[in-house]
């Protein structure tokens, strides 16, 4: 009997996490492929420390191919850019185009044949969405380690500056109306600002959060309504006291429109416009997905049936137009699934989210100022590894019921930890669930309030630094790695 072949589109969390648990399931009833543009995994919560010095890129990258190796999985260097769900009029077996990107074979375009197909290609970084915005033009980033690396040397620089009297205005947050991830901006500002106190310097730092977000705290999830020391406390009550206490300026509800080398030019939810003048600033840029060009058997293109307009693949979601008062938890999609070609699947931030989860915003001139759905770190390990059992269930002619990962059941942990060492530190820790609101099971809150917390101080600081150990551990599959959770 011919082997099954799963092809994986990307390496990082999730689509690594697929890889990893399809070996473990099927072993050697099928012939799994990584195909991703990158030599190197990055575990990616840590970047935000090697963009304030605290940690290098060795720190959060190591190699693929050596993990490959030894787990018998196929690796190509390359990136996927068309897709044949149906094959062709000459041979019906599904394939893609992928585009080599290492050194040897760079350029070259090949046919890669699958059974099933997962998409776990993570976000297109499109800095372009606003003028200036970038490593390439006035702004700094930590999406990658490189960007990382960058940032954190700016940032020395600037250290040095105030040492000798420099007054400074630094920026962190988000440089689009439609950006993700606020809660790495806020984890950075804060290492930021810890850094500052660390060499003496905070005083010569204005240090301003600048945000999509309509209330400090929404972080994308409209919100939480945290139990913290035995009450009810709305995670904007405890942002703007993180922030007031550190002396951290916030400004909210804004979309960057335009950037120069010292200004930031920003529309507000009222429809005015206005300027900061700036001598550092970390923007995240928004995120689109990577779109693979897909064509049926007869050649025809049928990508917007497959892919939204931002360049996400569609799975079994809810994607008809609703007010935000009748979106549901069911809504969400459960397996990341393609309703079209049921052998192809989408996980992390490449599936398209049926609508945002916090409250929809634009200004009198039209402009979408709201966070986009976050789907990044735990809950995209969780979806790889669930579509990877469905998977394997399958081919190995296993009757189980498929298994879920909605985002209205999971729940997720957020850690925002300032300072590296284990010794010195301390984190805002959240916990929520589940992470798309669901107001039919939870009418008051939309979540389950004794497992929705959250605190301040070491204890999370430390569980943080230890999961950087544990989580790179598990990614190099090293003895025992299933082990640790997602």
């Amino acid at each position: 009997m011919e082997r099954k072949k799963i092809v994986i589109l990307g390496a990082g969390v999730s689509g690594h996490t697929a890889a990893l648990y399809a070996k473990k399931y099927l072993k050697d009833k099928a012939d799994i492929t990584v195909v991703s543009p990158e030599k190197d995994y990055n575990w990616i919560p840590s970047n935000i420390w090697v963009g304030v010095n605290q940690m290098s890129e060795s720190d959060v990258l190591f190699p693929l191919l050596p993990v490959y190796k030894k787990e018998e999985i196929n690796f190509i260097r390359g990136k996927g850019i068309e897709l044949y769900p149906e094959g062709t009029k000459d041979n019906q077996k599904s394939f893609i185009i992928y585009e080599a990107t290492d050194e040897k074979s760079k350029g070259e375009k090949n046919n890669l044949y699958y059974d099933y197909l997962i998409n776990a290609t993570g976000p297109k970084l499109n800095f372009g969405a606003t003028k200036g915005l970038g490593p390439d033009f006035h702004t700094y980033s930590v999406c990658t380690a490189n960007h990382a690396t960058h940032a954190g040397a700016k940032l020395k620089s600037h250290i040095e500056e105030m040492k000798k009297g420099k007054k400074l205005t630094l920026v962190i947050g988000m440089g689009h109306g439609t950006c993700t991830c606020e809660g790495a901006a806020f984890e950075y500002v804060f290492n930021v600002d810890t850094e500052l106190r660390r060499n003496n310097v905070r005083d010569n730092a204005r240090l301003i959060y600048l945000s999509n977000e309509a209330e400090l705290g929404d972080f994308g999830v409209d919100g939480i309504q945290l139990e913290m020391a035995g009450y009810i406390t709305p995670s904007n009550i405890m942002a703007e006291s993180l922030f007031t206490e550190q002396n951290i300026e916030w400004i909210l509800g804004a979309h960057v429109k335009n950037i120069t080398e010292t200004q930031i030019e920003y529309e507000s939810l009222d429809g005015s416009t206005s300027t900061l003048n700036y001598d550092f600033a970390m923007l995240l840029p928004p995120f689109q997905g990577h779109l693979l060009k897909t064509f049926n058997k007869d050649g025809v293109e049928i990508s917007e049936q497959i892919f939204t307009p931002n360049q996400f693949m569609k799975v079994d979601a809810d994607y008809s137009a609703k007010k935000y008062q009748d979106w549901k938890a069911s809504d969400w999609p459960k397996y990341y699934q393609n309703p079209t070609y049921k052998n192809l699947f989408a996980v992390g931030i490449a599936f398209a989210p049926p609508h945002q989860i916090s409250e929809p915003r634009k200004t009198i001139n039209g402009t979408v100022i709201t966070p986009s759905p976050p789907r990044t770190g735990m809950p995209s390990a969780i979806m790889g590894r669930i579509v990877a059992r469905n998977i394997a269930d399958q081919i190995l002619g296993n009757n189980n019921p498929p298994r879920s990962a909605s985002m209205a059941e999971l729940g997720a942990a957020c850690i925002a930890s300032i300072g590296a060492g284990f010794t010195k530190g301390s984190a805002v820790s959240i916990t929520m669930n589940p992470i798309v609101p669901n107001f039919e099971k939870y009418p008051e809150t939309g979540r389950d309030i004794k497992s929705t917390f959250g605190e301040i101080g070491r204890a999370g600081h430390w569980i943080k630094r230890l999961l950087h150990t544990l989580f790179i551990y598990k990614a190099k599959a090293k003895l025992f790695w299933w082990i640790i959770p997602e």
